[in-house]
């Protein structure tokens, strides 16, 4: 059973959330939660499998909550999903920067919110698909996330590990790639582990981002209208 906390300032949203999670066999919604400092409450008392915030919330937003809940001094890790009505802005950026699982807008298909609940909850990372391509552009135009060079990665990161990292950089999942290098879930999920820390990041989204950013994944121009 997936444990949830929800979080969301509007009763509208947060009880349409709750009520979409809870009709899932596989989901339990532990908590509701209607401001920052409730969700960072609850969610350290109940340490939920995934916690889904929303940015802006009375007291702590959302990001706020996050940094506690998964930033590199929390401790218990909870993964948090951020869900929002915001666009790509500063808000996308310091959600990932928080080490965040996943980004999803909230006009997403009902069926997208409950994959990326379950992804999440699994170890996997996800991103709007809506927004992917922009953060990426705006990221490496920014560069803002360059903790380590490419060079110093190449040096540092194993060849399996940056087999793992260009499959994880094209938006695979750890089942996709253990079956892209003929291994283990388990063995993906180790050098996975290695990896991050090497990088210099957070999060599998942070991972993909910094491949594109730092050249080691090229991003491919927009289509020709």
């Amino acid at each position: 059973m997936i444990r949830v906390l929800v979080a969301d300032d509007q009763p509208l949203v947060r009880v349409g959330l709750a009520a979409l999670l809870s009709a899932e066999d596989d989901i339990d919604v532990v908590a509701a939660a209607a401001d920052g400092d409730e969700a960072l409450r609850l969610a350290l008392e109940l340490i939920p499998d995934v916690a889904c915030l929303d940015i802006r919330m009375p007291g702590r937003d959302g990001i706020d909550v996050a940094e506690r809940l998964c930033g590199p001094d929390a401790d218990p890790r909870v993964p948090v999903l951020i869900l929002t009505t915001f666009d790509i802005d500063d808000y996308v950026f310091r959600a990932l920067e928080a080490g965040v699982s996943g980004f999803l807008l909230k006009d997403s298909d009902p069926d997208e919110i409950l994959r990326a609940v379950r992804h999440i909850a699994d170890g996997h990372g996800t991103l709007d698909h809506t927004l992917t391509r922009r953060i990426v552009d705006e990221y490496v135009q920014r560069r803002r996330l360059q903790p380590v060079t490419a060079t110093r990665a190449t040096e540092t990161l194993t060849a399996r590990e940056r087999d793992i990292l260009l499959l994880l950089a094209q938006g695979m999942s750890n089942e996709q790639i253990a079956g892209e290098l003929f291994v283990e879930v388990a063995t993906v999920k180790s050098h996975l582990a290695r990896l991050l820390p090497k990088l210099g990041v957070q999060s599998r989204l942070q991972a993909a981002v910094w491949a594109y950013q730092n050249r080691v994944v090229a991003v491919d121009p927009p289509p020709s209208h």
